[in-house]
Order: C-alpha cells, then sequence, then structure tokens
C-alpha cells in the first residue's frame, strides 16, 4: 500500500482535524495571555521589560527538550494518550495564576506550561497525518496550523475583554477550564488512524538513520525558516500587545482588535496557500519549488513587513503590515510540515516533527528577551522598540534566504537512494505522481542506526 496514495479522509478524519484544531486554539490562547496580560502583570508585580521579558522566555526553557522527547516517544505511544496528558497538564498549570502570585511562581508556571506545551504542534500532526495520504496533507495541516492563529490573535478581544472586565487571573482561569474541557472530548472521541501501522507484503516499516534524516538539506532548511517565522510568532505572543498600547498608544481594548488582524490573516492565508502549493506540484513543480522556495517567500515576506514597522505612522498601511509580519511566515509551517513528512519515513516522522519543531521554538527562548533588552537600552521605549523590529526583520529575511538555497526534498531523497537505504512499499512519500523518481521504491542495502 503507496501512503502518497492513500484515500482516507471521511467524516472521522476530518474529526481528528477539528479536535486537532482546537487543540491548538487552547495552546497558542495559552502563550497568548502573558502578552495580553502584560501591562496588568507589570503593574502588578513592578517588573522591568527585561524582566518581562524573561517571563515570556520562560515559557520556552524546556519547550524545545520536551518537543523532542515526546516526538521520539509518540513513535511508539498512541497520540490519543499523548495529547489526553498534555491538555490535562496545561490546565493544571494555569489553576496557580488564578490567585495572588509571585514573580518567581508565574515563572515556574509558565515554564511547566512550555514543557508540556512544547510538542503540541507536531505531535497534533503526527496525529492528523494517520490519517491522510502524503499528497493530501496540506490541506489538514494548515486547518490545524490555523488553530494557533486563533488562539493567538482571535481570541484576544474575548480574554482582554476577561482581563479588562474581571482581572487577569480570571483570563488564565478561563483558559484552564477550556484545557479540561477539551480533555474530557478527546478522550471520548480521539482516535489513532491507520498510516504508519500497516506493514505491506510482511516487510518492515523504513528506518533511516536519524543522523541523515537530521542532517538533510530539507531538514535543515525548514529548522532555519521555522525559526525566522517563529522569532516573529515570539515577538507577536510575548510584546505585540504592550508595544501597540506603550509605542503605538492605543487602548488595550484598541489593542486586541489590532492583534487580531495578523491571526485572520494567517487563517485565510494558510489554507489558501496549502491549496496553491498542492495545486503547483499537481502541476509538475518539483517540491523543492512548490513547498519550500514558496513557503521561504512567505518568510521573506514576514521578514520585511516587521522591517518596515518602524518606519510608518499609525494608519491602515502601518495595520496591514503589522497583519502581514505576524501571518505570512507561519505559511512555513505548514508547507514545512509536509517537506518533512515526505522525507521522513512515516514510522520516524513523529520524532523528526518534534525536533524540527523544537528548533523552530528556540527562536522563542531568544526573541523575546532580546527585544526586551533592546527596548530597555534607551530612555525611550518607543525608539527601543522601533530598532528592535528593525532588527528581527532584517534577521528573518536574511534566514529565509538561507532556507530557500537549502531545502532540496528531491536531492535528499536521491542521496538517500545513493546510500542503499530500503523503503518499504507503504512508506512511500512524493507529494505527486508526476515525480516518478521519488515515488519508486529505494533500493534495499544495510544501514541502520
Amino acid at each position: 500500500m503507496n501512503e502518497t496514495n492513500l484515500i482516507l479522509g471521511g467524516r472521522k478524519a476530518w474529526t481528528i482535524v477539528v479536535l486537532a484544531f482546537l487543540f491548538m486554539l487552547i495552546n497558542f490562547a495559552d502563550k497568548a495571555v502573558i502578552g495580553l496580560s502584560s501591562t496588568a502583570i507589570i503593574t502588578e508585580l513592578r517588573l522591568t521589560h527585561a524582566q518581562f521579558g524573561a517571563l515570556g522566555s520562560a515559557f520556552f526553557l524546556l519547550f524545545s527538550i520536551s518537543g523532542v522527547a515526546i516526538g521520539f516517544l509518540s513513535n511508539h505511544v498512541s497520540t490519543k494518550r499523548i495529547m489526553l496528558v498534555m491538555s490535562v497538564i496545561w490546565a493544571l498549570a494555569l489553576l496557580p495564576m488564578t490567585g495572588t502570585v509571585s514573580f518567581v511562581a508565574l515563572f515556574g508556571s509558565r515554564v511547566i506550561l512550555g514543557a508540556a506545551e512544547g510538542p503540541a504542534f507536531p505531535v497534533a500532526l503526527h496525529a492528523v497525518y494517520k490519517w491522510f495520504g502524503d499528497n493530501r496533507r496540506a490541506v489538514p495541516t494548515s486547518v490545524v496550523a490555523c488553530g494557533a492563529a486563533f488562539g493567538a490573535g482571535v481570541v484576544a478581544p474575548l480574554i482582554t475583554w476577561i482581563i479588562v472586565r474581571y482581572s487577569w487571573h480570571a483570563a488564565f482561569a478561563a483558559l484552564a477550564v477550556a484545557g479540561l474541557a477539551w480533555a474530557i472530548v478527546w478522550a471520548a472521541v480521539g482516535e489513532d488512524g491507520p498510516i504508519g501501522h500497516v506493514i505491506a507484503d510482511g516487510v518492515a516499516p523504513t528506518r533511516i538513520p536519524y543522523r541523515y534524516l537530521i542532517l538533510s538539506r530539507t531538514a535543515l532548511g525548514v529548522y532555519i525558516a521555522g525559526f525566522a517565522a517563529y522569532w516573529m510568532i515570539a515577538l507577536n505572543i510575548v510584546w505585540l500587545a504592550n508595544y501597540l498600547i506603550r509605542a503605538v498608544h492605543l487602548s488595550p481594548s484598541t489593542a486586541a482588535w489590532v492583534i487580531a488582524l495578523p491571526s485572520v490573516m494567517q487563517i485565510v492565508l494558510a489554507p489558501c496557500f496549502a491549496f496553491i502549493s498542492q495545486r503547483l506540484a499537481k502541476n509538475g513543480y518539483s517540491s523543492r519549488v512548490a513547498r519550500g522556495a514558496f513557503g521561504c517567500m512567505c518568510v521573506i515576506g514576514a521578514g520585511a513587513a516587521a522591517a518596515c514597522l518602524p518606519m510608518l505612522a499609525l494608519g491602515p498601511l502601518k495595520i496591514f503590515l503589522i497583519g502581514l509580519a505576524f501571518s505570512i511566515g507561519s505559511v512555513i509551517f505548514t508547507l514545512g510540515s509536509t517537506l518533512i513528512g515526505e522525507i521522513c519515513p512515516s514510522s520516524q516522522r513523529g520524532a523528526l516533527l518534534g525536533i524540527t519543531n523544537s528548533v523552530h521554538t528556540l527562536a522563542g527562548l531568544i526573541a523575546p528577551v532580546a527585544m526586551g533588552l533592546i527596548v530597555d537600552v534607551g530612555s525611550d521605549p518607543v525608539d527601543g522598540f522601533r530598532t528592535g523590529y528593525l532588527y528581527a526583520g532584517l534577521l528573518v529575511i536574511t534566514l529565509g534566504i538561507v532556507a530557500a538555497l537549502l531545502i532540496h526534498p528531491e536531492a535528499d531523497l536521491r542521496r538517500f537512494r545513493r546510500l542503499g537505504i530500503t523503503q518499504s512499499p507503504d512508506e512511500t512519500t512524493a507529494p505527486t505522481q508526476n515525480h516518478s523518481h521519488m515515488s519508486a521504491p529505494l533500493a534495499k542495502g544495510g544501514l541502520s542506526d
């Protein structure tokens, strides 16, 4: 059975996609609440910008490590079970914030929450990929990615209303309840799909040595592009609300609506661009172009928009660029994940997706602190924010270009064949039948981990 041509889908598959979407919505709402509460937290706990930046980065302290560890675990343990445990831990980690809390307690809570949420995106994708063949994954992947957009921005006005109407403590309580509610539904409805569990004609699933997968051109390019895109996401989550209130002088309620714009744009762009990528592949374009170059151009566009932000006064164009800077780069998470799935056997996919996401999210550990330090350097926070966004934009542009030059799944698959790595019939992962050299089984050989 060829994984490329598997036609599963149906009601159950799309039910899993919807639940994975909600899983990511709660995940990113948990991340975003710290930024939306920034003014209240800084005031109540009397923090400097550097201290608050450290608080934002605390979330990512164990984020990447847990992403790798759980990624490997997901190769052997049910994704249903892993996602259930993760969602319960999220809710429990938020509960202490419902009352009076110290900086140390809040810092510890964010570390625990980050460790539990680190594997969320790769595990959710691994669960969804068990229901869809490779050439049908781009759109479901984009739907799951849109859950992050909803959580980071679309629910921002609601979370901000709770903060303004009640308190930031109440916002944390609401998210804890949402996490527990999702866990109950997932326990009743969630299910693992068949892809990756089938062994065709008695042939054992492929195993490519991880050193070849991790250091392949495509994986390295996806790491770099995703790191750049996540740099913008981290700034969005931790600093955008504070920037809009302190530097642009918007009220918290108005700022919440501006913060929602990147998410709305991502919700529109992610599935549209995934569909375009899928059509490009179907029309004969190589995966390097249809997925790699296309996704990296989105990252470069996000960097260009961020670099232009400091040069504009508040107006429609600046608001549009805010939306673009914090949305379009996220397309690489959809296309990059499908690239990883293309070069990686399903028996190792969970681990490589976990490693990829962990490299991406290292940006979340660095970006908030870097911006906080830049803002605190000068006497005027407004100038600090301008410098920070300019530097961030230039960094993202540079990384996007480097990634575009690296990504080349066709070359990686040819290299695997030259190394004599066996690929069983159920593991073939070409994006379209137009690239017959990619869909042919790899020559048998003796490499192993």
